[in-house]
Formats: C-alpha cells, structure tokens, sequence
C-alpha cells in the first residue's frame, strides 16, 4: 500500500509538471520553436517554477547563479524568483525545537515569538531569548531557525524526479544537452541538501565571525551551539535596518559612500585574504548598523551558502583582473592555458584575439563604470568557446560580485570598484607572489622534501631487494642513481637557502653598522658576504660534502 501510494502521488507530480510545462510552453526548451501567448520565454519559466513550488523555485534560483550555462535572459528573469511560501505553526515549530533538543522549550528559552520573523522554503525562524540569570537579569535575545517539518522528504522526492526529466532532456533533446542539466541538477542537489543541515549553517557563520571578530566593517552574530542540532538552528539576534531601506538610512544622514566602499571591501577580503566568502549576499541577508552614520557598518545573516577557492583560482582571478585592467589580453590568455582550463593545444593567439574583441568596447567606459562581475561573465562565455568547463566555485565567486556591485552602486552610482579593490589585491600578491613568500613556502616546504624523498627511495630499493616489481621498469641501480640525485637536489637547495640568509643579515649587519658607528661592522658584513658567495657556488656546482 505504501509503495502504491508512493507510485500514485510521483505519478500525480509528473502530471501536474505537464500541465504547467503546457500551460507556459515550456516545450520551446527541448524543441526550440516558439511557443506561449507572446511572453518571453524567461518570464514563462519563471512563472512555471512559482507554481510547482519551492524546490522548483530554489531549482530556478540556482540556475539564475549559472549565465555561464543558460541564455542572459533566461538568467536575468530567473533571478527575479522569490520564495513565496506561508508560514507554518509557531505550534509545529515548538514540537521540531523540544524533539531535535530533547527538553521542553520553556526550559530552554523565555519569551518564545510563536509568529515568526522570516518564513522561506526551507525553514523560518522565530524571536526568543534564552533563559535568564537567578539574578532576575533577562536572557540573551537570540532567533531559532527552524526546517520546515517534512521539507527533507519533499526536496529528495523532487530532486530524483528532476535527475529523470534532466535525463529525458539529455537523451532526446540536442537544444538540452548544450545546458548540461544533468551536471545542473546535480550540483544544485548538493547546494539544497547542504541547506538542510543547520549545523554546517552554524559552522560558516562561526568561521565567519571568527575571521571579522573585532572589524569595525562588518558584524556577524553568535552561535549558541548547545541549543543547535541538524534541524533547529539558534543564534544571536542582531538589530539593524536592511540595506534595502534605503529611504530611511537616508534620513538618518548614513554615508552611502563609505557603506558603498566598505561592501567592496568586505567582498575581496573575504576572497582573497580568508578565502571564505559569504556567498548568498543579496539584500535580504544584509542589514546596516547605522548608530554612527559617518561611519556605518554590515550585519549579515543566513549562511546556508559560502565559497572557497583554490590557491590557482584565487591566483588566477587576481592575475586575470590585473592583466584586464592593464589591456594585457596576451596575459589573460596565457593564464588560461597555465591554469589548465582550457586545452593546452590550444592556440593563445586565437584566444587572445577573443579576449579583446570583447573586452576592448568595455573601455570605452569610465573605468568607474566596467563592472568586475559582467567582466567574469564575459570571460566565461568566450572561454566556452574553447573547450573551458566553468569552475563552479568561480561562477559562485561571480554572482556575489554581481550581487555587491548592485548593491553598491545602488548606494553610489560613481562606486569606483577598482580604486577600492587593487590595493587589497596588491596586497595579496605580495604576500603570496612575491620573493618572501616564495622563500617561506621553500622553507616550510623543504624539511619534508628532504626528509621525505630519500625515505621513497629507500622503500623502493627494499621493494626490489624482496624481488618485488615496482611497474615502472626501474632497476636498483637506477633507483640509487636517482637516490644520490634526490640528496644532491635537497643540499644545493638547502645552501642557496643559507646563502641567501647570509646576503640578507650581512646587508643587515653593513646598514645597522652605518647607523651605530661601531668598528669592525665593515668586516662582519664583508666575512657574511663572502660565505654567501661561497655558499652559493657550491650549490651551483653541486659540490658533495
């Protein structure tokens, strides 16, 4: 019986899907000819993913996120999609609270608001305060994050039914697998599951807070992690206005200019110097401090949704950006095939010659109004050209930056984002592009290298010693060969390292010398020089000990 319900009601969601998909016309998707009543086809899309529902709609607001894989104007139209989804209990959220956190809720907390501040699809969250002092001082001011009740058997139900239509899709039409909705649906199968886990929401906003702990910039609220499970999420209540009262920040004298300024620079600090970005910054999830309007700042909430970056990527955008900003498109075109994103076959002239025609009509633009966002985006689409599978992390990167860029020239229309970006991004290249990281890393890296690579080789002689194959054609002479070059690697770099350190201190040793008077400092530095030279030949001639 249960089976032959469960048949029944996928059968009945695959028939309501029908209905709207014809309603809306939906079939120009698969077939590509035309269909509706005359509405563009992002707009009947939109409307068709509102009325099957919240994991539709979630579904559409991902996709939106995706210009590298859809049309601009389906994008653009799906990124209009709002959860529009009434509130469930106060009653049913009690009864979720007392069974994910075993006690009774007026054990817990005081003052619980049954109403609830927020509603979306997949949670809503209520007002309380935690219990106070014996003392009779008033508890903490805290929300509780609910998931809505039956939301995890709702999302699984129809994202299995949205792998089999991404399947149909694939396998019969060829306008569909251009959009890759397989790979679609199962990237945002891991997004959505993600938000179901209260407690990983929990972790981004700690190590969030952790990162901005004390920043006059930015604030971001506790969590009280003794009262937080998968399905129930509690957390410090801020006070603030939203960032989309704009009228009533403005009647509070708050500099929109520094507010802008501040948002840019949250952004690339959270890219490049945490390399942890709040990844879902659209209005509703940012609020202004304005208790000094001279200089406001960000709270955030929600953070079901951040990104990282690999070192390559981040390495990749700064580059990319300064290289752009300079008109350096042989530099942007290099970077690609460096960075393994496209073919390494493929030739740099011709991508370079892609690059500029589509980035030199951006100049033609006060440099304070190319947006970094539509830069990227461009970007993307030119390299789908050569074989470049879009890193989804990237394009996560990307939407936030559209997000900002919105928001802050909302605030500023004359928001110069490379002024207030490239002394952050200088700032990072020269800590992890230039000489004294590189020796960091050549020395923090080096023990391991030397300790380790002899170790491999020892191994590999005591697997041939017991007769045993390694598959590569190796024999033991060639494997000690290889040893004895290993060790030889490891002490040349090892003396260069040293040789270096001598050149730095007898510089060191010849300025402070200058400055104190002392005799014989001449001579020091000369003896630290000359065993930086000596050093440094016997690296190079690979002299043994």
């Amino acid at each position: 019986m249960k089976a032959a319900t469960f048949r029944f009601s996928r059968l009945s969601r695959v028939w309501q899907i029908r209905r709207v998909s014809t309603r809306y016309g939906l079939r120009e998707f698969l077939d590509g000819k035309p269909r509706g009543d005359g509405r563009p086809r992002g707009e009947r899309l939109r409307l068709a993913l509102e009325e099957l529902g919240p994991v539709f709609i979630k579904f559409g607001q991902a996709l939106s996120t995706r210009p590298d894989l859809v049309p601009p104007d389906i994008a653009v139209e799906l990124a209009k999609l709002q959860d529009r989804v009434p509130p469930f209990s106060g009653e049913v959220a009690r009864q979720i609270i007392e069974s994910e956190l075993g006690r009774p809720l007026e054990e817990m907390f005081d003052d619980f608001e049954s109403e609830p501040l927020a509603s979306a699809s997949v949670a809503q969250v209520h007002g309380a305060r935690l219990k106070g002092g014996d003392d009779g001082e008033p508890g903490l001011e805290i929300v509780v994050k609910v998931l809505r009740p039956g939301i995890e058997a709702v999302i699984r139900d129809d994202i299995e039914l949205l792998h089999t239509l991404a399947q149909m899709a694939h396998r019969f039409s060829a306008t569909a697998r251009r959009l890759r909705p397989r790979e679609i649906v199962a990237e945002y199968e891991k997004v959505l599951l993600d938000e179901l886990d209260l407690m990983r929401e929990g972790a981004n906003c700690s190590q969030l807070r952790r990162n901005w702990l004390g920043s006059e910039l930015i604030y971001h609220p506790l969590v009280h992690w003794d009262y937080t499970r998968t399905r129930v999420l509690v957390m410090e209540r801020i006070h603030g206005i939203s960032i989309r009262e704009l009228d009533q920040l403005r009647e509070l004298g708050v500099d929109f200019t520094v507010l802008s300024e501040r948002g840019v620079e949250i952004f690339f600090k959270q890219t490049f110097r945490d390399n942890f970005f709040h990844a879902d910054m659209h209005p509703g999830n940012i609020f202004v401090d304005a208790s000094d309007p001279a200089h406001p700042s960000y709270l955030a909430v929600d953070f079901g949704i951040v990104g990282q970056l690999t070192p390559s990527d981040q390495r990749y955008l700064a580059e990319n950006f300064y290289a752009f900003f300079n008109r350096d498109y042989r530099r942007v075109a290099e970077l690609h095939v460096e960075s393994e994103w496209i073919p390494a076959d493929t030739r740099v002239e011709e991508f370079e010659a892609a690059v500029r025609t589509v980035c030199e009509p951006i100049f033609q633009r006060p440099l304070r109004d190319i947006s970094f966002g539509f830069f990227l985006l461009r970007l993307f689409q030119i390299a789908r050209r050569f074989d470049y599978q879009v890193q989804p992390q990237l394009v996560l990167l990307q939407k936030t930056l559209l997000q900002i860029e919105g928001l802050g020239r909302q605030l500023n229309p004359d928001l110069d984002l490379w002024k207030t970006a490239k002394p952050i991004m200088e700032e990072w290249m020269r800590r992890r592009l230039g000489p004294a990281a590189t020796l960091e890393r050549m020395r923090a890296n080096m023990p391991t290298l030397a300790e380790s690579l002899p170790e491999l080789a020892h191994q590999a002689l005591r697997h041939l010693s017991r007769g045993e194959g390694l598959g590569g054609g190796l024999g033991r002479r060639e494997l000690q060969a290889l040893q004895r070059q290993m060790e030889q690697s490891s002490r040349r770099q090892l003396r260069m390292i040293a040789a270096g350190a001598l050149a730095f201190c007898s510089a060191l040793v010849y300025v402070s010398g200058k400055g104190w008077m002392l005799s014989g400092v001449p001579l020091l530095s000369a003896v630290l020089a000359a065993g930086a030279v000596w050093l440094a030949y016997r690296a190079l001639r690979g002299e043994r000990d």
